[in-house]
């Protein structure tokens, strides 16, 4: 009885340990934040370092985030519509990328034969930068949203390939040495040794593929789109809104770290030992 009391203690502390981490870590957060903000309305409002055509205030970006809800002006669409457009062409090339990358990485990983095959090839395209397929994607699927999806995919293609393949190939020869003898099968080790060990390389493929994937969509849809947040920065670049810039670069962000926080934990829950 003692013991189990003595077990129920520790386990309370240490849920009592891990919550006043986490009030520590959104405090921290907050403060770094609300620091920011204040060092923007410095600079901007109070010091007047740069015109506030150039570089506005925090509350006029808010006051432009609020009006570009219900606005079409000056490019055509409200701020929904372009995240909303951006949101759907960045998470179908993004997904196209890992669910193909991620299986593409683990067999060449494990199989010898495809590994020589697929190997030479992706070298080849490998060092490409995303960018660099814009060109030929607009020439090949148009201006539409097929040649920005093929973009992204490109850019998170890779990562998710590297990452499985890194992931498949550490593991450890000593776990494939015992699962042998206990008469485990090849399909067996793959998925019940290699595979779990490989994941947290695995999913850290995934979220590098993440941000590549924004990166590629703003950048194919500054050049040539005709919606999406790209376009919006784009649009507002060529009529001297910073403001409206700025929301959109704002919006990114807070929409890359929503869809890395959900990463996050979708990666706790299928992990084990991350938390």
């Amino acid at each position: 009885m003692a013991k189990k009391n003595a077990r129920d203690s520790r386990i309370w502390l240490s849920i009592q340990k891990e919550k006043k981490e986490k009030r520590k870590y959104v405090l921290i957060s907050c403060a770094s934040l609300l620091t920011f903000l204040l060092i923007w309305e410095l600079c901007t409002d109070i010091l007047k370092l740069a015109p506030s055509y150039a570089m506005p205030s925090p509350l006029k970006v808010f006051r432009s985030f609020v009006a570009k809800l219900y606005q079409t002006a000056p490019d055509g669409s409200t701020l929904p519509v372009h995240i909303g457009v951006s949101v759907y062409t960045a998470l179908l090339g993004f997904l196209m990328g890992a669910v193909i990358g991620s299986p593409l990485g683990i067999l060449m990983a494990w199989f010898k034969t495809l590994d020589r095959i697929v190997k030479p090839v992706f070298d080849v395209l490998r060092p490409i930068p995303p960018i660099a397929w814009i060109p030929i994607m607009l020439v090949v699927l148009g201006i539409g949203t097929a040649s920005k999806v093929a973009v992204i995919f490109m850019a998170s293609f890779v990562p998710c390939v590297i990452n499985a393949y890194s992931g498949i190939k550490q593991t450890n020869e000593v776990h494939i040495w015992v699962g042998k003898t206990f008469g485990a099968s090849r399909s067996q080790l793959l998925f019940r040794v290699a595979i779990p060990t490989a994941m947290p390389m695995i999913f850290t493929g995934i979220k590098v593929s993440l941000g590549a994937s924004w990166m590629a969509l703003v950048a194919a849809e500054l050049l040539a789109s005709s919606s999406g947040l790209g376009y919006m920065i784009q649009i507002a670049r060529s009529v001297g809104r910073a403001d409206i810039i700025i929301v959109g670069m704002l919006m990114i962000g807070v929409i890359s770290m929503l869809f890395s926080a959900a990463l996050e934990y979708l990666e706790r829950r299928f992990v084990k030992g991350v938390k």
